[in-house]
C-alpha cells in the first residue's frame, strides 16, 4: 500500500499532488476553506478520499499546500505548475507593483482564492492565520527595506518607510477586494500607479533608480 511518502515521490506523483492542489483551490474558492471537504475535492481529481489522504493526510495539510503554490505563482511560476521566470526580481518592490496587478488581472481565481481565504483567516483558530501574518509582516518588511534603500529614511511624500510598505501592501490587497467585485469599474494598474505616485510624485516605473 502507498505511504503519504511514497505517494509524494516521482513524477507521476507529482502531477497528482499538483491536480489536488487545484482541484481544492476551486472548491475553496467557491466555498472558503470552512466549506471545503476532502470528499469535495476527491470527487474532482477521481480519487477515493482515502486515496487523498496518501497526498494531504489533513485538510489543513492541503491549504498550505494550495497557499505555497499561490506564492510560486506569484514568484514567476505558472498556474499549470511550469515555473519560469515570469516577473523575475523580487515582487516587493515599487516598480515591480504594476507588473502584480497586470498579471494578477489575468488569473482571476488566484486572487479570489487569496481573497476568500485573508478574510476567513482573522476568525479564531483559522489554519490559515499564521501564513498571513507572517506574510504580512515579510511583505512590510521586504518593501519598508526596498523603500530605503531607495529613498533613505524619508519619501518624498514625508512618509517614513515603514508607514509608506503598510500602505502600499493595504492598498494592494484592498484594490484586490473592489476588482472582484466589479472589475469592469476599477483599473487596478492605472490606480496602483497614481497611488505611488501620491507617495512620491516623481515616480516612475521606467526610471533606473527603481531598477
Amino acid at each position: 500500500m502507498a505511504t503519504p511518502m511514497t505517494a509524494q515521490h516521482g513524477a507521476r506523483g507529482q502531477r497528482r499532488r499538483a491536480q489536488i492542489v487545484r482541484a481544492a483551490l476551486e472548491v475553496i474558492t467557491e466555498r472558503g476553506f470552512r466549506g471545503m471537504s476532502l470528499g469535495a475535492v476527491s470527487e474532482k481529481v477521481g480519487l477515493t478520499q482515502q486515496g487523498l489522504l496518501h497526498y494531504f493526510p489533513t485538510r489543513e495539510d492541503l491549504l498550505i499546500a494550495v497557499l505555497q503554490w499561490r506564492d510560486e505563482v506569484d514568484n514567476g511560476g505558472e498556474a499549470d505548475g511550469s515555473t519560469p521566470d515570469a516577473i523575475p526580481g523580487p515582487l516587493w518592490t515599487v516598480e515591480r507593483l504594476p507588473l502584480l496587478v497586470a498579471v494578477n488581472t489575468q488569473r482571476p481565481e488566484l486572487v479570489r482564492l487569496f481573497s476568500v481565504l485573508l478574510g476567513e483567516s482573522v476568525t479564531r483558530d483559522h489554519p490559515a492565520g499564521e501564513y498571513f501574518r507572517s506574510r504580512y509582516r515579510l511583505s512590510r518588511q521586504t518593501m519598508a527595506q526596498h523603500l530605503r534603500d531607495v529613498y533613505g529614511q524619508r519619501l518624498p511624500s514625508g512618509l517614513d518607510p515603514d508607514a509608506a510598505a503598510t500602505l502600499i501592501v493595504a492598498v494592494f490587497d484592498g484594490l484586490q477586494y473592489q476588482w472582484l467585485h466589479d472589475d469592469q469599474a476599477l483599473d487596478m494598474e492605472d490606480l496602483v500607479r497614481q497611488f505611488l505616485r501620491l507617495i512620491d510624485p516623481g515616480w516612475d516605473e521606467t526610471a533606473s533608480d527603481y531598477v
